[in-house]
């Protein structure tokens, strides 16, 4: 059934009246409440009838449906101002979720992305647009985890050619700029800035390096296009060499080899959006695939040997991975900060297994994986009375590869170490572990 008085949500540009249809600029002049940006409020000034009533919704965007509803019960008619399209990163899509859809009609204006792309001559069509606007978390270092303002972009640089960035005041093309650098693609983007579009005072800039862009300070507003300089790595998701991976030396091959690897990842049953625990990361191999695997999910990290913990950080920086947050120290500390997994891998535990083992099951969200890998049957023996004694659901594989070795002109075969691969979920009796249970695994095991 259509509302016969829905509020009208329409797209502004910075040339005022100008931008407008005659039929949204009807429905402005005619409306009781007039809600919108600051900015906005004072370009429209002329247009908006006197005995209106004007509501600023910088840093209200929660009140903005409850006006609307005293509107509505006061039988008056109400108007939202936004920019460009409402429904493209703007306020129409929350007020659909806040309102009956019916209470609101949207008049969309011509999207600020689509004027930018116009400007440089850009096609928008294979373009991924990501909007920055949150509130300001500082600069964008490496390893930062989500809830960074600019976490989305960090991710969305290793997957696509081009994008389309909806700035704010404080995410600004400059730290842009300066989050390409710190993640070390300073010499695989441009950036093109459009500022003030459609204003007097427009300027445009074009396929600006990273370095430069990070030193200048753009108008605001403005909407930023990055554009691939370089092709962009496509590299194996899963299965990665060892030699991939910096290992510690002198001892190089402390690292979870690649047919381990492989078998403790596929019964981690991660998704692409999974949130992912790696504990005692050593040299990262299994989080740092684990991350590639999940795209639009994160991994945490921890690891107790300051050496490895730098090793691991390289290897993430050389793979080119910014879902990854590692933290140099040792578990349970610290994890208590970390939000609840899809998944966790040990590797190591630094004598705290049993301990760690109930927190982990505990912490497991529903239906996830808990997947461990020991050589040591001292350690094997700890961790499956502790999930006995726990009530959890486990199981345990143990793998044993051989790899080819030359030998003269001919091959033989090495055999490599066993492993036990150790998988649990949590069980009815997980949740609220006894301390007596996990202290008798303690003693019984390593």
């Amino acid at each position: 059934m259509t509302d016969p008085q829905p509020c009208r949500v329409i797209g502004v540009l910075d040339d005022g009246a100008a931008s407008l249809s005659a039929t949204a600029l009807a429905f402005l002049r005619r409306a009781d409440w007039v809600i919108g940006g600051a900015r906005t409020l004072a370009l429209l000034d002329d247009d908006i009838a006197p005995h209106a009533i004007r509501r600023d919704l910088t840093g209200q965007l929660s009140a903005v449906p409850g006006w609307i509803a005293q509107a509505r019960e006061a039988q008056q008619t109400s108007v939202v101002l936004a920019t460009g399209d409402p429904l493209c990163h703007g306020i129409a899509s929350y007020l659909a979720a806040r309102l009956c859809i019916a209470a609101i009609e949207v008049l969309p204006n011509v999207s600020t992305l689509q004027l930018a792309c116009a400007r440089f001559g850009v096609a928008w069509q294979d373009a991924r647009i990501v909007s920055v606007h949150s509130k300001d978390a500082g600069e964008w270092q490496a390893g930062t985890a989500p809830g960074h303002g600019l976490y989305a972009l960090a991710q969305a640089v290793r997957q696509h050619e081009r994008l389309i960035v909806l700035t704010s005041p404080d995410n600004s093309p400059d730290r842009i700029a300066r989050l390409l650098l710190a993640e070390g693609l300073g010499d695989d983007f441009v950036l093109c800035v459009a500022e003030r579009l459609c204003s007097p005072h427009e300027r445009t800039w074009a396929d600006m390096p990273p370095a430069e862009a990070a030193l200048h300070r753009f108008a605001d507003p403005n909407v930023v296009l990055l554009l691939r300089t370089t092709a962009r790595p496509r590299p194996v998701c899963l299965g990665l060499a060892d030699s991939a991976y910096q290992q510690r030396q002198p001892d190089k091959g402390l690292i979870t080899k690649q047919e381990v690897r492989a078998v403790s990842l596929a019964r981690l049953q991660l998704r692409c959006d999974s949130r992912v625990w790696d504990i005692g990361a050593g040299s990262g191999s299994v989080g740092l695939e684990a991350a590639r695997l999940c795209p639009q999910g994160h991994v945490w990290a921890i690891e107790k040997n300051e050496a490895d913990a730098a090793i691991a950080r390289h290897n993430a920086r050389a793979l080119g991975i910014s879902n990854h947050t590692l933290v140099h120290g040792k578990a349970p500390e610290g994890l208590d900060a970390w939000p609840d997994p899809d998944a966790i891998f040990i590797g190591g535990s630094g004598g705290e297994l049993a301990d760690l083992i109930a927190l982990c099951l505990r912490r497991l969200r529903p239906g996830g994986w808990l997947v461990m890998n020991f050589v040591t049957l001292e350690n094997l023996a700890t961790a499956t009375q502790t999930l006995q004694a726990l009530g959890a659901t486990w199981d345990v594989l143990q793998l044993q590869a051989a790899r080819s070795k030359p030998i003269l002109h001919m091959h033989r075969m090495a055999a490599e170490n066993p492993v036990w691969i150790v998988c649990a979920q949590r069980g009815e009796g997980s949740a609220t572990p006894a301390a007596s249970a996990v202290q008798t695994a303690q003693g019984e095991g390593a």
